[in-house]
């Protein structure tokens, strides 16, 4: 395990964390690849792209690259405390460069669909560029996905990450710079919390991580066994292009509920309109809460490794993606290890605002007015069974 202690004693851990770290380290046998800093340093578009880690007391380890926010391991222990890596993910920058564009990355300025690529903000209307069909998607060609991120390391457990929009950016109005702050607690939490302000115009923003998680350890397997739990009554009915109608379905008696624990497996395949629509589950859940206080969105369990993940948002709605854009084909599904990303091996909890709420005012608005700030948080916590 000379790798993890390498991972976990270097950079500014104090002393007796690393010899508690270096304990855990020799009693976990775990199997997973060690990213290395030097195989992500490159310059892109003029800024240093690099590597950063951050941790706990307990051996949890996430490792993250400023290219995009995109979070590329997640170490967490198994039933029997051996450590495993729950996130899909790359070598290399090169990988992540011709990889899944949306792989691990922070989404902004809007994540998510918006019908067309167009709407109407205070009279004016603005057209964006077209990047999923008929759509724009995850901020347009470029978003967030693919920019260089400025990073700072706070502490052995957190990193900032900061980029700023500009107006007319992707045809969004207005400057909006953001602050993502990546976080490990020693309850073996990964925090998301993030804040953006529009500086001189009105705009519209929405905000998610894009994590792919396989709870096995193994990137390379099927998801179908895992055990969800959604917390939702209701969800978006989508139509053909994956954007919201404008009708809320309840989810009683049909495969898309998910308030039972239930393996993703169990009905995937069902004679179900959404589930075709989708090629699976890819779709928005309206989440059973108040307003925008931290609360329950949903769960997921492995039966064989038993690490489960409870995901908790302030947000109020979030998408359930079972992998269904996963090929196994190199080189963009290439993975740690020379793992084949094949279909359905990850899968992503994403709390986030309704996909095109700009043109449906009946959702929950996602107008940032001028002045005015924007927070959110997501909670990924980690424990075995």
């Amino acid at each position: 395990m000379r790798s993890v202690v390498k991972m976990v004693c270097m950079g500014l851990v104090i002393g007796a964390m690393c010899g508690q770290t270096l304990a855990f380290a020799q009693q976990s046998g775990g199997n997973y690849v060690e990213l290395k800093p030097e195989n992500f340093q490159k310059e892109i578009d003029g800024k240093q792209v690099d590597l950063y880690m951050i941790q706990n007391k307990n051996g949890m380890v996430v490792k993250i690259t400023n290219y995009g926010a995109k979070v590329q391991q997640i170490l967490v222990p198994d039933k029997n405390g051996v450590l495993g890596d729950v996130a899909q993910g790359y070598e290399t920058i090169d990988q992540v460069l011709g990889g899944q564009g949306s792989m691990g990355a922070f989404i902004g300025r809007y994540a998510n669909r918006i019908g067309k690529g167009k709407f109407t903000l205070e009279g004016k209307e603005y057209q964006l560029e077209l990047n999923n069909g008929p759509n724009s998607l995850h901020g347009g060609k470029k978003g967030s996905r693919f920019v260089v991120f400025d990073a700072k390391q706070l502490s052995d457990s957190s990193v900032e990450m900061t980029y700023t929009f500009q107006d007319g950016e992707e045809n969004y109005p207005g400057t909006v710079p953001v602050r993502v702050v990546y976080s490990v607690t020693d309850d073996n939490e990964f925090v998301l919390e993030y804040e953006a302000k529009a500086l001189d115009k009105t705009t519209v923003v929405n905000f998610t991580g894009h994590t792919f998680f396989n709870l096995s350890g193994d990137g390379g397997k099927e998801i179908l066994d895992h055990i969800i739990m959604v917390n939702a009554d209701k969800i978006l009915e989508i139509d053909d292009t994956l954007i919201p109608t404008g009708v809320i379905r309840d989810v009683t008696g049909t495969p898309m509920d998910f308030r039972q624990p239930t393996t993703f497996g169990a009905r995937i395949n069902e004679d179900y309109d959404l589930l075709k629509l989708g090629n699976g589950y890819d779709h928005t859940y309206v989440l059973n809460k108040q307003g925008d206080e931290l609360s329950l969105a949903a769960s997921a369990y492995e039966p064989v490794s038993g690490r489960y993940m409870e995901v908790w948002s302030t947000e109020p709605s979030m998408q359930l993606y079972s992998g269904n854009f996963l090929e196994g084909k190199a080189p963009r599904d290439l993975g740690k290890g020379n793992t084949l990303y094949i279909f359905r091996s990850g899968f992503c909890m994403e709390p986030q605002h309704y996909p095109d709420s700009p043109n449906k005012p009946d959702f929950p608005s996602t107008v940032l007015k001028a002045g005015e700030t924007y927070s959110g948080k997501i909670v990924y916590k980690f424990s075995a069974k």
